[in-house]
């Protein structure tokens, strides 16, 4: 079974999300796509996140009409900072050995690559799927395969979609009191408004 892995802080998932996940599973025909919550990401370790249990709770609203659309908490349960390359693992470990995994990153992420933890395993263990980030450039994978040799046989660049929705725009949206309708799945939505979250008041 070919599995997509969505890896993110989800603070809070939102349609984008969502839009990216639809279209990797039907491009590389995936049985399946995982949203892993991440539980203290490294690389945003000074940045404040929302608690875990709201993040989970708004994976779970956004997929909960999707059968193929599934959530991990493994990030979260895992003491410490995620590491991609412990995540992957772990899931090897849940799943059977004919599994293959999809690893799913933007093209802002894949060209950060090299300062990840233990890259050069990472990609032995699992399909990087690289989609546009918008402002960015399309990563230079030349560049990457002298850092990272054999990068460039494990990574699928995808041109599309394109879109233009970020986590940290919705929350500065809800702090000035502004409309996010249309950027969230309306239960998500609904749990922000619920709980106050991302609110200045």
């Amino acid at each position: 079974m070919n599995i997509g892995v969505m890896g993110g802080t989800f603070d809070p998932i939102h349609n984008g999300h969502l839009i990216v996940a639809e279209e990797v599973r039907a491009r590389l025909n995936l049985a399946e796509i995982l949203f892993v919550s991440a539980g203290q990401p490294w690389l945003k370790a000074s940045s404040p996140i929302t608690a875990a249990e709201h993040r989970i709770q708004m994976v779970y609203l956004a997929i909960a009409d999707k059968a193929y659309l599934k959530m991990s908490a493994i990030e979260i349960e895992r003491a410490g900072p995620s590491f991609t390359v412990d995540t992957i693992t772990e899931l090897q470990g849940q799943h059977g050995a004919e599994d293959e995994f999809f690893f799913i990153l933007g093209w802002d992420s894949l060209a950060e690559l090299p300062q990840w933890h233990e890259p050069s395993r990472l990609i032995k263990m699992c399909y990087l799927v690289a989609v546009p980030r918008p402002g960015y450039p399309a990563p230079d994978l030349s560049s990457l395969e002298a850092d990272i040799p054999g990068l460039s046989q494990r990574v699928i660049l995808l041109d599309t979609p394109q879109i233009d929705i970020s986590a940290s725009a919705i929350r500065n949206r809800v702090a000035q009191g502004l409309s996010i309708r249309h950027l969230v799945p309306e239960p998500v939505e609904r749990y922000i408004e619920q709980h106050k979250l991302y609110s200045s008041q």
